[in-house]
């Protein structure tokens, strides 16, 4: 697994948190001979922003997001899944399914009212978004569309999804 950290003014180190807790994830996955998936390459990535602009229009991902997928092509981990790029912008077939964020995407969008939502993940009782209009994170109650609690950041909601399905 790659990994990605923070510089700090001071010169320390700082990896974000849901780094320690994919690491944690990590070391649960092999007690049961499984593993994370592979990271993907910046030619995947660079792929999947050019489908993205043409299947769902002008959406900028955050780049903490980008890092997430160069260390692991999505999650799906207890009850959590974290979309990553979808399997035909893949260079090499995937080891097991992907759910793709673009499929993925597509598919909620079916419903208008949740067009104005990023979906990055769920689990099984909660999205994980991006609110267009609001610009904020969001976990929102799954189906129902009730906001549970809003993030500053793709960090911190990754971070509190990873938390949970640790519980």
């Amino acid at each position: 697994m790659n990994t990605f950290f923070d510089i700090e003014e001071d010169g320390r180190v700082e990896m974000p948190q849901w780094n320690e807790l994919l690491i944690k994830v990590e070391k649960i996955e092999s007690k049961y001979d499984g593993s994370l998936r592979n990271s993907v390459s910046n030619s995947e990535i660079i792929k999947m922003k050019q489908t993205i602009q043409q299947k769902l229009g002008n959406i900028i991902i955050p780049e903490s997001y980008i890092e997430f997928l160069q260390n692991v092509n999505g999650l799906d981990f207890n009850g959590l899944v974290i979309y990553g790029v979808d399997e035909i912008l893949l260079d090499n077939e995937a080891d097991e399914e992907v759910q793709g964020f673009i499929e993925t995407n597509e598919l909620w969008y079916e419903n208008d009212w949740q067009k104005k939502y990023i979906f990055f993940g769920n689990s099984d009782t909660a999205w994980y978004c991006y609110d267009l209009n609001k610009r904020v994170y969001v976990e929102l109650d799954k189906p129902s569309g009730t906001l549970i609690q809003f993030f500053d950041s793709f960090d911190s909601m990754l971070s509190d999804a990873l938390e949970a399905s640790l519980l």
